[in-house]
């Protein structure tokens, strides 16, 4: 998928792969021009545009850190950027390059059969076709890869998740389901939705991974990797191989869900989903918020997630923020004899590191590096030094336009419904114009999607709108005020 192959698969629109692959030397160059070539060149030099799908551009980048890494910082400017210079594009998808570049050759077998284990990775015997991120070949040691080519970490385990308050239903649901026989279907679907870092994921690998270690049939996919195994076998033109061999499994379990796009993927996981529940078959699925909020997702799928059992993961509290902080120094502990760290320094890390579990994972490393680096123990002014950046307030709220829309209609003794239709009443537009600009002012969203989440209106519609409330509010000081209310009730 290199840039001079780029966009092998034309979108809609009908963009060209020259005219795409234009598109995104475009991009890159607003991206040097707003970040700086330092941090261009050390973040987005590697990005590749590898196709378009259903108004989805798909980027590829070399390793999973890097992945992570823009996901986790930049994926709205990429997001931002791409769509101002591709004309129709809905989104886009991060994805790791593949050792083997071709992917004329569809993914490697889909279900495994019964009772079979997976082997330790080993590159060289990996089938053509199946692509091996550059982090699984340096873990061999430790992960597996499933049927369907992702990688399953031996670290996730059950007996490696520590339970609290906030995800104990959670954990005893997915044990259930683990332990449930082939053909047996104790919570179907089960929807697990988290913030990042609270253990969706683990809990997720542990259930593929128990079940598998009974001989059932799983397939566990990530969002991108079952719109990458979807589109390698359009390309391939074995895409009902595709579909027949994902309807052979005993358990689907599909991850990160709120970022599977493009309408005919989006169409083909919800007839999976369909086909497998009527066949008693178990399907788990996560996300990063409740299903009936996952905007981007066909409302089939939302209602079919929706309608079984769904548990949330809530935040962590300090009792569980201080179990993990205590397990992931343990065992740095026991690779480095003589790290130590005072019950009195872990307390404090637990309290003010009170974010997520990735962010007390780097704060155990931060420590870990410091008593290393400088020979000294770890003490309570060291501990603050070294998770001073990991001591923050939390992110503003991600605005949704839904949220907006609601909250706005609710202000104005409206509906959300009178909001999106073509009504034209006084008491109807200005809350739907108010609505639009605050969807402008709030969201990363293009104005032609802006316009499609209110009733399908053009993309001119939404900039009159934007415009004649940015002119009410300079003129009117009472407007003024309101807006801003809405604004903050919206962020806080």
């Amino acid at each position: 998928m290199v840039a001079e192959q780029a966009c092998v698969v034309a979108d809609e629109t009908g963009t060209t792969p020259a005219s795409a692959t234009e598109a995104w030397d475009r991009v890159r160059r607003r991206l040097r021009a707003e970040l700086g070539e330092d941090v261009f060149s050390s973040w987005f030099a590697r990005v590749e545009l590898g196709s378009i799908v259903d108004g989805v551009a798909y980027l590829t980048v070399p390793t999973r850190f890097l992945k992570s890494w823009l996901e986790a910082h930049y994926a709205e400017r990429l997001r931002v950027n791409c769509m101002a210079e591709l004309p129709g594009l809905n989104g886009i998808m991060l994805s790791v390059r593949p050792v083997s570049r071709d992917l004329s050759q569809p993914p490697a077998e889909i279900v495994p059969l019964r009772g079979r284990q997976a082997a330790p990775v080993a590159p060289a015997a990996e089938p053509k076709g199946a692509p091996v991120p550059v982090a699984q070949v340096e873990a061999a040691e430790r992960d597996l890869v499933d049927a369907c080519g992702t990688v399953l970490d031996r670290r996730m385990s059950f007996q490696a998740f520590i339970v609290g308050k906030s995800n104990q239903l959670a954990f005893a649901a997915a044990e259930r389901i683990a332990a449930a026989p082939a053909g047996s279907s104790p919570y179907n679907p089960l929807y697990i939705h988290a913030g990042v870092g609270l253990g969706k994921t683990h809990l997720l690998q542990a259930i593929a991974q128990e079940a598998r270690s009974q001989g059932k049939r799983v397939a566990y996919f990530t969002a991108d990797r079952f719109m990458y195994g979807f589109v390698a076998a359009l390309k391939s033109q074995t895409a009902l191989a595709f579909k027949e061999k994902l309807r052979g499994i005993d358990l689907l379990v599909v991850d990160d869900v709120q970022f599977i796009q493009g309408k005919s993927i989006q169409q083909e996981f919800g007839h999976t989903i369909n086909a497998l529940i009527d066949a008693g078959k178990q399907i788990v699925v996560a996300g990063d918020r409740m299903a009936n909020d996952l905007e981007a997702l066909d409302e089939r799928i939302r209602s079919r997630l929706g309608g079984g059992l769904v548990v949330e993961v809530g935040d962590l509290d300090e009792a569980l923020r201080a179990k993990i902080l205590g397990n992931r120094l343990e065992a740095l502990q026991a690779a480095h004899p003589n790290f130590q760290v005072h019950p009195d320094v872990v307390a404090y890390v637990a309290r003010v590191v009170a974010t997520n579990g990735r962010d007390l994972d780097g704060a155990a490393n931060r420590l870990l590096a410091h008593a290393t680096l400088s020979g000294q123990p770890v003490s309570l002014e060291t501990a603050e030094a070294a998770i001073r950046d990991l001591v923050r307030t939390r992110e503003p709220r991600r605005v949704k336009i839904e949220d907006i829309q609601k909250l706005v209609a609710t202000r104005y003794n409206v509906s959300r419904a009178d909001i999106l239709s073509e009504r034209r009443t006084a008491a109807v537009v200005k809350p739907r114009q108010i609505a639009m600009y605050l969807a402008k002012a709030l969201t990363p969203r293009s104005l032609p999607e802006i316009g499609r989440r209110f009733g399908g209106r053009d993309h001119t519609t939404v900039l009159h709108a934007v415009r004649k409330i940015e002119k009410a509010i300079a003129e009117d000081r009472t407007l003024h005020d309101e807006v801003d209310l809405l604004k903050r009730m919206l962020q806080e």
